[in-house]
């Protein structure tokens, strides 16, 4: 009797942890599974920018319209596709939403593809090569983290809270104690097979082998979901034509880092119960007592709601400080839905210019 693979996860962001798991269901089927060879030149971002550092793990970009004001760096996802989701089109991007908020200097973490030679690259790496941007940008930063840029961000706002003024996570992953669909594939699949995928990409995870695995293709419905708009008229097929560019140009990610992100955060939950060392330091989330907004999917499966918001409760921020948003959106239309972009990010953009000392006068 032929064995039924598993069913897929929807949304790209998962599929680091999709493919180990498909790999255990039929391991060698993606060596005859053909894929269309992915575009080579990466496609144009939507918001003017310059590359303004260059570190081994990323590009830094920035997208400032001005000199002056206070910087916000958004952390994108490294999860197999680039940080192109964070500036994906007009009335899509976070970076341009944050500046039609107000905020006049914005960063991106545009991270990169790993090499060979980066395949031994940790979380350690990661934070250190966000510190020196943030360094370099000039400290303290608003901190904008999405999804696993959620998680990357909040380490290095309790490694480094003095760098950190206020800290937004949106649709981020910490305590994997709190069910979800994600918690459930990483805890369900082997050890070995995700070290087996490593080892098959040659200490990386290779971006090419996860679309191989990728047996379904998104809808035009999911992406219709995710872009929170109809794909019927000309300005939607020409989204859709963009989406698919974007979701068939992935990134290799380092095998050192990728197994740390499966064991560590989503199999051990080492970030909530406050067994996480950063750079040398144990991670106690009680020392992050920056004000934070965090904003939730309402149909998000990737990281429910519950999930999304109940991280306010493991920092040291005061509760007068803790903004928080649910918006009726899936994971991905979080950060390029037109919904989204029209309601919750111009709300965060004015928390951030916000004046917040007269909270702090109430809450004395």
């Amino acid at each position: 009797m032929t064995r039924q693979a598993s069913k897929p996860p929807d949304d790209p962001l998962l599929w680091p942890f999709a493919a180990a798991r498909l790999a255990m269901d039929s391991l060698f089927w993606w060596q005859e599974r053909k894929s269309a060879k992915p575009d080579e030149d990466n496609l144009p971002w939507t918001t003017p920018g310059r590359v303004a550092l260059e570190l081994a793990t990323m590009h830094l970009r920035d997208c400032a319209t001005g000199q002056s004001g206070q910087p916000a760096l958004v952390c994108a996802p490294y999860a197999l596709h680039r940080a192109l989701i964070a500036d994906f089109a007009p009335g899509h991007s976070v970076v341009q939403s944050l500046q039609s908020g107000g905020i006049d200097r914005v960063y991106l973490t545009d991270w990169r593809s790993a090499s060979p030679e980066m395949c031994y690259l940790s979380i350690d790496n990661y934070l250190g090569d966000l510190n020196v941007a943030v360094d370099e940008i000039g400290a303290p930063v608003d901190l904008v983290g999405l999804c696993q840029g959620g998680w990357l961000s909040l380490l290095f706002a309790a490694r480094f809270p003095a760098k950190v003024r206020r800290l937004v996570l949106v649709g981020a992953p910490v305590d994997l104690s709190i069910d979800s669909a994600l918690s459930r594939l990483v805890r369900g699949t082997p050890e070995l097979v995700y070290e087996q995928l490593v080892t098959r990409g040659g200490g990386n995870v290779s971006g090419e082998e996860m679309l191989r695995f990728w047996s379904k293709a998104l809808s035009r419905d999911d992406i219709a979901a995710a872009l929170q708009r109809s794909l019927a008229d000309e300005e939607g097929a020409a989204l859709l034509a963009r989406f698919d560019r974007w979701n068939a140009q992935p990134l290799n990610l380092p095998g050192a880092y990728y197994l740390q992100i499966v064991n560590w955060i989503f199999r051990e939950n080492r970030i909530a119960s406050g067994n996480f060392t950063a750079l040398g330091r144990a991670i106690d989330l009680r020392d992050v007592r920056a004000p934070i907004f965090l904003l939730a999917g309402l149909d998000d499966e990737v990281v429910p709601a519950a999930q999304a918001l109940a991280t306010a409760g493991l920092l040291g921020t005061p509760a007068a400080f803790v903004a928080a948003a649910s918006e009726p959106s899936n994971h991905l239309g979080l950060f390029i839905g037109a919904r989204t972009h029209a309601y919750a990010w111009p709300r965060i953009a004015e928390w951030l210019r916000s004046d917040l000392s007269g909270v702090l006068a109430r809450s004395a």
